[in-house]
């Protein structure tokens, strides 16, 4: 029985991958892999090891996730050295606890490598801090990939700061929630999308425009995104970022 390396790939950028991952990632034999890990990331596993695309994107085939237990699984019991690679930080909005689960019920040993998540890259990226003295002393990362019922957007609408992970195809949902919650129509948004790669951009609006839909021709439905509201994410007093919207 080989060993289980869960690794977070961090935002995007072949290079922000934790220096751990990458160490790992070069004694690989099997590399089961996100839809968001770029291709350049794979370049670090050996050119023996075996690659599998597991990705799971919303409204493109996708790999079921009982698919890649079972994968995880079957693949540790014939290597000894098997990396899962996920996009961000696996232990947040990845999925980590099924998987995790079906490696302990079939007696796999397995270690966890963090990685940076894509909402840390967001902010640099921008130059607007998640928190900023006198304007924002909480964040709340949330999904709108939720149960159905759920009451995500408005229970994280008292922090200062609201990151949205997969928010691209409910932005004006979470915008229209946010300001029946009484957040203003004038609190600043930025939208980063394929954060960290070649293919970033971003854009800065308010949460009235939003809800109004101004970013929707904007919004590209085949890059992931970020939705980040809040005061701290206004044009700096220069009038401009540092790469750019």
């Amino acid at each position: 029985m080989g060993k289980v390396y869960l690794i977070g790939a961090g935002p995007g950028a072949a290079d922000l991958i934790t220096v751990r991952g990458a160490r790992l990632l070069g004694t690989a034999e099997v590399v089961l892999h996100d839809a968001l890990v770029e291709p350049e990331m794979l370049d670090y596993a050996p050119a023996r090891a075996q690659r599998i695309a597991v990705g799971k994107r919303c409204g493109r085939y996708s790999t079921a996730q009982c698919s890649i237990d079972k994968q995880l699984v079957a693949a540790a019991r014939t290597h000894k050295v098997v990396l899962r690679l996920k996009g961000g930080d696996l232990m947040l909005f990845g999925r980590a606890d099924e998987e995790l689960r079906a490696l302990e019920a079939a007696g796999v040993d397995y270690e966890i490598v963090p990685g940076i998540t894509a909402a840390l890259a967001g902010a640099a990226t921008l130059c607007r801090p998640l928190t900023q003295r006198g304007v924002s002393s909480s964040v709340a990362l949330a999904t709108c990939s939720r149960a159905p019922g759920s009451d995500t957007i408005r229970e994280h609408v008292n922090a200062d700061s609201l990151v949205f992970y997969m928010g691209r195809d409910s932005a004006r949902e979470i915008a229209s929630q946010l300001i029946d919650t009484g957040r203003s129509g004038e609190t600043p948004v930025a939208i980063v999308e394929a954060c960290s790669t070649p293919r970033e951009r971003s854009l800065t609006l308010t949460l009235a425009a939003l809800a109004a839909g101004d970013a929707h021709a904007w919004l590209d439905p085949m890059q992931p995104s970020l939705l980040m509201i809040g005061a701290t994410f206004a044009m700096r007093a220069n009038g401009c970022d540092c790469k750019g919207d």
